[in-house]
This record gives structure tokens, C-alpha cells and sequence, in this order.
């Protein structure tokens, strides 16, 4: 099985493609064809999806629910022009944090 970073590498590039693509030749050509609206309206929906997901207990549907989700934000991070790299690597750093040291440093930031 591949590293988590390498398959949100690889999807990265396949969305990346998707971007150029014609917007009826597949659901995420025409997702970025449709804007960033569409694509962040996708995100609640599949949030939603998972809260409610989550509630029902069924974790095949949580798994799938926040595979969706993950998806989706992955769509909107590659419209954005950005990386699961850069999102993996600011996990790393807020890895040995407590939430509050967190928290402190971001309201620091702001």
C-alpha cells in the first residue's frame, strides 16, 4: 500500500490534469468549470454529510462520508494552486502541540 502522502500526492495530480480538462469529460472537470462557489458549496454538503455520517454511528458511512469530504477539500486546495504538502506539513508542525499552544500561537499570529 502507498504512503498517505503519496496518494494524496498522486490524486493532487490528477486533479491537477482534471483542471485543464473538458468540463464534460469528467464530475471534477466540470466541478472546476462551475467555480470556486461550487466547489466550496461541495465541502459543506460533504461536511454535512459526514456530521450526520458520524451521528448514525455506521463507520463504513463515516469512512466514506470523510473520504468524500477529504476529496472535495483536496479539489478545492488543487484550485487554489496548492499542495496536501503543504497541508501535511503544517500538521507536522502542530504535531507534539497541545490545542492550546496551538491556539495561542495562531491568536498570536492575528
Amino acid at each position: 500500500m502507498s504512503s498517505d502522502s503519496d496518494i494524496l500526492r498522486r490524486l493532487a495530480d490528477v486533479l491537477e490534469v482534471r483542471k485543464q480538462a473538458d468540463p464534460g469529460s469528467s464530475y471534477v472537470a466540470s466541478l472546476y468549470a462551475k467555480g470556486q462557489d461550487a466547489i466550496l458549496k461541495k465541502i459543506g454538503e460533504e461536511a454535512t454529510e459526514t456530521v450526520m455520517a458520524a451521528k448514525d454511528g455506521e463507520s463504513e458511512r463515516i469512512i466514506s462520508e470523510v473520504a468524500d469530504l477529504w476529496f472535495h477539500c483536496l479539489v478545492m486546495l488543487v484550485d487554489r494552486d496548492l499542495s496536501p504538502d503543504a497541508v501535511l506539513a503544517e500538521l507536522d508542525r502542530r504535531f507534539g502541540l497541545s490545542g492550546l499552544e496551538e491556539k495561542a500561537q495562531r491568536a498570536d499570529k492575528a
